[in-house]
């Protein structure tokens, strides 16, 4: 015998609400939550919720939440006079298209508006999993780097979206670097154990995700635009963030 209830006995104040209502639903309450929890500044510890405001984007600067992290330049690439007032360290990875994204629309667009106010550093943070590219593309930028020809490089790198061995030699010649002395440096690896250091140390800090960027160590997750960078810089140069 069958103990469900019929379609018949079933209450009659039944709402039935289809799967399809219930993304929709979730799309707002998401969006909003996006922007409360990754806009801006990332490790700031047991925090009470955000308020409402903070659905609006705006850069939280009071003492309590604003965390420093001492992220070392290292070795790598930077551009930009070492006393600048501000720094930013970004891990980046030549195959993530946020990363290209970013540096399209907004690494221009700050050094355009604050010149060498601001130096900028870049580390190897390559997501292999899912781009496996991008530990071959970080290599030969070090290998261009060997050559002093790093951000020129590094712009070509962000300038195709398809990253190959061949690319790599086309961009050198371009370049007017030593081929010879180029190839031999990718094909021996010789700078995949400073990658690889990167690629650690960020994960060790926490990092997880590209691009990821700690400017003067208050860190800044994701593509964010032009306009949140400016905010915090502005803040920091007018003394305003403790």
């Amino acid at each position: 015998m069958n103990d469900l209830p019929s379609p018949s006995s079933q209450p009659n104040d039944t709402v039935v609400f289809k799967r399809s209502h219930f993304y929709m639903a979730l799309v707002p309450a998401a969006f909003v939550l996006g922007l409360a929890v990754g806009f801006l500044f990332w490790g700031r510890g047991a925090q009470p919720a955000a308020a409402p405001q903070a659905a609006q984007a705006q850069p939280q600067t009071t003492q309590q939440n604003v965390r420093r992290y001492d992220v070392p330049v290292d070795d790598d690439p930077a551009l930009g006079p070492a006393n600048a007032k501000i720094t930013i360290i970004e891990f980046s990875d030549y195959e993530c298209p946020y990363c290209s994204r970013w540096h399209n629309e907004v690494f221009y667009q700050i050094r355009q508006e604050y010149g060498d106010q601001v130096r900028f550093v870049y580390r190897d943070f390559p997501l292999t999993s899912i781009h496996p590219n991008s530990q071959p593309a970080a290599e030969a930028a070090n290998c261009a780097y060997e050559q002093k020809a790093f951000w020129e490089f590094h712009d070509l790198l962000f300038s195709d979206s398809e990253l190959s061995e061949e690319i790599y030699l086309q961009y050198a010649q371009e370049l007017k670097l030593d081929l010879e002395q180029f190839q031999s440096c990718l094909t021996s690896g010789k700078y995949a154990a400073e990658v690889n250091a990167d690629l650690e140390y960020a994960s060790n800090l926490g990092v997880r995700s590209t691009p990821t960027f700690f400017v003067n160590g208050i860190a800044v997750v994701g593509a964010q635009p032009y306009e949140v960078f400016k905010e915090v810089i502005d803040k920091e140069l007018a003394g305003e963030i403790p």
